[in-house]
């Protein structure tokens, strides 16, 4: 029998943003292809060092090793690498104990069109035209930004943040607010409370961390394993529709900031995330420097 990724988180990460590969994109670019393949093998015995979405893949791996007869995540490290250039990654997977076992190699083809063969829930990646493919496809996506100086990688507990409108939900009122302005805005969230927000490119992320965080549900919840955050420049009255929206999704967020319209920054220093999603590139390039940061980009229609 084939073995079964349908009930499983599962996050296909790019061997450059789990690695730190970018000299060798470098030579890449400068060089040509025939120099980066001499240089992958000549060196395909040195360690890479970790890369922006490393930290966040070792903690979600973490998790298949609280129940012994339960996994809840695989990872499926993908790469533009044809085989020949990559014994340098799966060398460096092993040197860090990483339980990675799956790898699609596409020899520089675009890797979007095996996201559904792996059934992946979330699609990491330094290539902007990989991740705008990954949302055009409805895989949820995020371009990392670099890693910060000062990256939580040690933390005992899971912790991601998202931005509400066109990450956790579609862009459907984010596009009036752009469009129309605040008060057009505030209007049709107070018209419509009642009725839920279409999902966004992470609702089913966010409803399979739920899922997981069910599976370890203490008196204080602060003993999770996985602790997550939504950081929203609404405030009220956009409130109401947020709540009444997870709550007809029967999802539970740890924490939630209504910000109004105040620097996500200082509050994502303080709330530490493995990584923090939001699609606009103001909100990500501040908070950038502080938390590992993913921009999602928006999703091209089709026509």
């Amino acid at each position: 029998m084939p073995v079964s990724l349908d009930n499983l988180l599962v996050v296909g990460i790019s061997s450059r943003a789990l690695f730190d590969l970018e000299a060798e994109e470098a030579i890449f670019r400068t060089q040509g292809l025939e120099t980066y393949r001499k240089h992958q093998i000549d060196n395909e015995n040195e360690i890479l060092k970790v890369g922006a979405g490393f930290a966040l893949v070792r903690a979600l791996l973490k998790l298949n090793v609280l129940m012994h007869d339960q996994r809840f995540v695989e990872v499926v490290i993908m790469s533009r690498n044809s085989t020949e250039t990559s014994m340098r990654i799966f060398n460096s997977i092993k040197h860090y104990d990483l339980d990675i076992t799956r790898a699609v190699l596409s020899g520089g083809a675009s890797l979007a069109p095996y996201l559904r063969a792996f059934n992946v829930s979330l699609f990491l990646s330094l290539h902007e035209d990989d991740v705008q493919a990954a949302i055009n496809s409805g895989v949820a996506s995020a371009l990392l930004y670099q890693k910060p100086e000062n990256a939580f990688e040690e933390l005992n507990q899971i912790r991601i943040a998202f931005d509400g409108d066109a990450v956790i939900f579609s862009d459907e009122s984010e596009r009036i607010f752009q469009t129309q302005g605040i008060e057009a805005f505030e209007n049709h969230e107070r018209e419509n409370a009642m009725k839920p927000l279409p999902e966004g490119p992470f609702a089913r992320l966010l409803k399979a961390l739920s899922y997981i965080q069910n599976n370890f549900k203490s008196a204080d919840g602060r003993t999770a394993p996985i602790r997550t955050a939504l950081v929203t420049a609404r405030s009220s009255p956009a409130h109401e529709r947020v709540i009444r929206t997870l709550r007809a999704w029967d999802v539970a967020i740890d924490e939630t900031f209504f910000m109004g319209g105040v620097s996500k920054s200082d509050v994502l220093a303080a709330f530490k995330p493995h990584i923090f999603f939001d699609d606009q590139p103001g909100h990500c390039d501040r908070a950038a420097p502080l938390v590992q940061t993913g921009r999602v980009p928006l999703k091209y229609e089709q026509g």
